[in-house]
């Protein structure tokens, strides 16, 4: 997928992206290209699918409020929230997120310094004045958001007691493969009320063999 193809999709489903919007995802095909070479945060062989697989995939969040919870929606696009993204590695799912959602403040943390660097640096670049990057493990960092979102860091029953107490509504996590049991071993070990978990197929929105299988799993706080 190019460019264009990825703007013209963006446009179908977030119809409100700005002229400057386009210009922030545009540029980040050179970015990645340019610093995967020194700092390997995509899969060299992924690298060239980077808007379908990465930057796409990173706004299956943004369309998962849209078509299942409008009302989160609305808050994401009225701005005043603010948003942990763990285990950010180079920057998904939250720089993609961050040009959606100008409003709301993103904070980027991974405990790899280097590959924080790579968001940081992508991120000044762009002009991303929405989004602070942090260098730091999840269980050091202080304070608390309003939601966490997170692409393929670790299983739930590992990942939830490292956000446990820093949010006030929702984790929304992009995974794939194996959910069910996933999600049966969350809610038993910390003992999650019924209907506090919900899941979406990516591939209703994503066609294609790389989306088949991938998930949002939005965790509500109850």
């Amino acid at each position: 997928m190019d460019g264009k193809s990825f703007i013209e999709k963006v446009r179908e489903a977030f119809p409100t992206l700005t002229g400057k919007q386009e210009r922030q995802f545009l540029s980040l095909e050179n970015l990645y290209s340019d610093w995967n070479e020194k700092i390997n945060v995509v899969s060299r062989k992924d690298i060239g699918n980077l808007y379908e697989h990465h930057v796409l995939h990173s706004l299956a969040i943004a369309r998962y409020l849209t078509v299942r919870r409008p009302e989160l929606e609305a808050m994401w696009q009225e701005g005043r929230i603010s948003v942990l993204d763990l285990g950010t590695g180079g920057g998904f799912p939250g720089i993609p997120l961050a040009i959606l959602f100008p409003s709301v403040s993103f904070t980027l943390c991974d405990s790899i310094g280097k590959k924080i660097t790579v968001a940081k640096e992508i991120s000044t670049a762009i002009g991303l004045e929405n989004a602070e990057t942090v260098n730091e493990r999840a269980e050091k960092l202080p304070g608390e958001f309003d939601f966490v979102v997170s692409r393929a860091v670790a299983s739930l029953t590992d990942f939830y007691p490292w956000v446990k107490g820093k949010f006030s509504r929702d984790i929304l996590c992009l995974k794939g493969g194996g959910i069910n049991e996933e999600i049966a071993a969350l809610m038993g070990r910390f003992r999650l009320p019924k209907g506090s978990v919900r899941t979406w197929e990516v591939d209703s929105w994503l066609a294609g063999p790389y989306f088949e299988g991938k998930f949002v799993v939005d965790i509500e706080r109850i």
